[in-house]
């Protein structure tokens, strides 16, 4: 599962990670959730590129979006035979960058505890990805995608049951071109993440706002969030003891 990411990192650290062409000039985005435009690395004719995409796959069947669920996530297991994603796996897959992403875990007190998961030396990575381009009736185009999900490692099962799937370096090339590795070739991709590759830690449920896109929400739980200065209490009258007290004390 992922519902909320960050990629903060800067653009020429992007660009050089994932080796496309074009030179991007976008913010530092702490807090990305559903529906907002994402980073997304594709393969066209004349090698990689860098567009943005609406996050929440739509496929091109879809007639009204309205009546269509938010396909932020795609199960690796199913992704090569369900209908809504099946023709993006063979045909359109992608990679979208990221810093960091968020889970959310129950803490027996009714309200969930998030965390920031990163790599320790706090370096992008790639998230495995399926676009698509829904075209509208008035003709217009939109272009979306799609973060593809693995069973959680054993350091992230207790946050929850699923993980986005991370492409290495080492297969980007293979994942992109989906002319030359039809979905059976790039299935041994879809697995989790090595155990050490992640690390975990709460933070402030300032992130369960999307209003909130600001470095503070990544803080640790005990930099994030400081327990306000009570005023001191005065102390209670003491009552004048009585004499039985007093041989009661002693």
């Amino acid at each position: 599962m992922c519902g909320r990411f960050s990629l903060t990192v800067p653009p020429e650290e992007i660009r050089e990670f994932l080796g496309f062409p074009e030179q991007p000039n976008f913010p530092p985005r702490y807090n990305i959730a559903p529906t907002q435009p994402i980073a997304v690395v594709m393969r066209g004719a004349d090698g990689r590129h860098f567009t943005l995409m609406r996050w929440g796959l739509w496929p091109s069947w879809v007639k009204d979006p309205k009546d269509f669920p938010t396909l932020i996530n795609a199960r690796g297991e199913s992704v090569a035979v369900k209908p809504a994603f099946r023709a993006a796996m063979r045909r359109r897959r992608c990679l979208i960058p990221a810093d960091g992403f968020y889970e959310w875990q129950a803490s027996g007190k009714g309200q969930k505890i998030p965390h920031l998961i990163r790599r320790p030396d706090g370096g992008p990575f790639a998230f495995a990805g399926l676009w698509e381009t829904w075209l509208g009736a008035a003709g217009e185009e939109i272009d979306t995608a799609t973060i593809v999900t693995t069973t959680a490692n054993e350091k992230l099962k207790p946050l929850h049951a699923r993980m986005p799937v991370v492409v290495a370096p080492e297969d980007f090339a293979r994942w992109l071109d989906a002319d030359a590795n039809p979905p059976d070739a790039v299935a041994d991709i879809i697995r989790p993440a090595q155990g050490d590759f992640f690390e975990a830690f709460p933070i402030s449920t300032r992130v369960n706002s999307v209003a909130n896109d600001d470095p503070d929400i990544q803080a640790p739980l005990a930099e994030a969030a400081t327990p306000p200065v009570e005023p001191r209490k005065k102390p209670p009258a003491r009552k004048k003891k009585s004499d039985d007290d007093q041989m009661t004390l002693l």
